[in-house]
């Protein structure tokens, strides 16, 4: 469909890539990042721990080989209970165990797949350390977690140490010291831990990939996601956030808790990691009124809420700069009222996507020279259907029926059995995982300094200079049952 010459990504991204690798950082072995003084920039400076004798990058390390994957889920609540289900779906994945603090939620879980005619997983709960005993299983390839954020790095931790490949829901951690010691965990297990990036595998997302990599864009200069979804209902609802944890968070922290379902897509098509990295965060917030504007309109006096202060801005924004000098705006809004969005757009020197603004059933819009000519938005429909990822070509039916968040979940659930079953490289590592995840600790340090930049690690350790595959990745087979 469209008519833009081929630009080959090597080609694209050449020039800068030659510049040659940074160094590996300094500090203590397997010491936290330090907060050092301004550089010549302006940007507060993170060190960077050096490994430990024989620790090595997990980069390009593929997974060993699983005849049949055995998950064990951590976390049983909305999340956790649907990709259960989308777990066991996939072909050749069984989930062998189930774990939550509150053991009806395990057993409910098992009798459900049972019900659906799957084999019963053994279940764990009752305790905040049921997960620890789940863990030393001999019958688990894979650990999914859906626990509240605060727990997501102790257990993802744990299950690395227990020999355990781990998938986590976002963040897989929210502080700059953790980041670096999950990094440094998989290196010296040898086990992979994910970030479970779902929306990295939303079809949009995955077609302004490949039209990245295949130089529709001409050079990619900048790109803005976020997660902008009106969560105030669900916030104060008494049953959907088990003991209102999510909420507690805006009471605790101004910060962008949870801006990877934009950034990641964006970072992705621009090859973070892959021959160019992010090197500074700057980061504004709005003041703190959806929640408290709302509790005020909607909820009875007598809520526990009414004991809380919230102090984290409705709208926190994230200025990110790249070492090809690239931009990325990241933006976090869950507390005021709005049609939800993951913004979702990139834009390069031959035209522009912007999703999240069409009227078609794509919900996309573009305008790419020398296609268009007549500053008029054009549908996406056509650029998606020549730029369909192979994994929806695939397996698109397959995850409408079985997963949810339009078959985005399902699509990440079933590329990452397929890749342990057939022993390859994961698209996303721990290294873009700590990337992603890393504006949290980093826009609450900006904040601080009232929004002055601050530098985002490189947690590849100067191997982001390395073109390498990703979520671009080549058909593939999943190996029969």
């Amino acid at each position: 469909m469209s008519e833009v010459p081929a630009v080959s990504r090597r080609s694209v991204l050449g020039g800068a890539v030659a510049t040659g690798a940074i160094a590996a950082g300094f500090g203590a072995a397997g010491s936290a990042p330090a907060l050092a003084a301004p550089g010549a920039s302006g940007a507060v400076i993170a060190s960077e721990p050096r490994r430990i004798a024989g620790q090595t990058s997990m980069i390009n390390v593929p997974y060993e080989a699983h005849r049949t994957v055995r998950v064990a889920v951590i976390g049983l609540g909305n999340r956790g209970n649907g990709m259960t289900t989308g777990w066991s779906a996939v072909p050749g994945c069984q989930v062998t165990a189930v774990c939550d603090i509150r053991p009806d939620r395990a057993k409910r879980v098992a009798d459900n797949l049972v019900k659906a005619g799957k084999p019963r997983p053994a279940e764990f709960g009752g305790s905040a350390d049921s997960y620890a005993e789940m863990l030393k299983r001999d019958d688990i390839d894979l650990v999914y977690i859906a626990t509240p954020w605060e727990f997501h790095y102790p257990q993802g931790k744990a299950a690395l140490l227990a020999g355990k490949h781990v998938v986590v829901e976002l963040p897989i951690a929210t502080q700059l010291e953790e980041l670096w010691d999950l990094v440094d965990t998989c290196e010296q297990t040898r086990r992979h831990l994910m970030l479970s990036e779902n929306c990295s595998y939303g079809r949009n997302e995955l077609a302004m990939l490949k039209m990245a990599h295949e130089g529709v864009f001409g050079d990619v200069t900048n790109g803005h996601g976020g997660y902008l979804h009106d969560l105030r209902a669900l916030l104060f609802s008494d049953t959907y956030y088990t003991d209102s944890w999510r909420r507690l968070w805006h009471t605790r922290s101004t910060a962008s808790f949870y801006a990877m379902h934009g950034l990641g897509p964006v970072a992705a098509a621009m090859d973070i990691n892959r021959g160019d990295r992010m090197t500074t965060l700057r980061a504004t917030a709005t003041a703190p009124k959806g929640l408290a504007d709302y509790r005020e309109r909607f909820v009875p006096k007598g809520h526990p809420s009414w004991n809380e202060t919230y102090i984290n801005g409705d709208l926190v924004t994230c200025m990110i700069e790249t070492a090809n000098g690239r931009t990325i705006r990241a933006e976090h809004n869950v507390s005021e009222p709005r049609p939800y969005s993951r913004i979702n757009s990139l834009a390069g020197s031959r035209g522009i996507f912007e999703d999240y603004a069409g009227t078609s059933s794509t919900g996309a819009r573009v305008y790419f020279e020398p296609d268009h000519g007549d500053d008029a938005w054009r549908d996406f429909g056509s650029y998606r259907k020549e730029f369909d990822h192979w994994l929806w070509k695939k397996i698109g039916d397959d995850a409408a029926n079985n997963g949810g968040h339009g078959g985005m979940d399902y699509v990440l659930q079933w590329r990452t059995v397929q890749l342990m079953r057939a022993g390859l490289v994961p698209d996303i590592d721990v290294y873009d995982s700590a990337a992603w995840c890393a504006p949290v600790p980093l826009s609450v340090m900006s904040l601080e300094k009232k929004g002055k930049p601050v530098a985002i690690p490189d947690f590849t350790r100067g191997a982001w200079v390395n073109l390498r595959p990703g979520l671009d990745s080549r058909m593939t087979e999943m190996p029969p049952v």
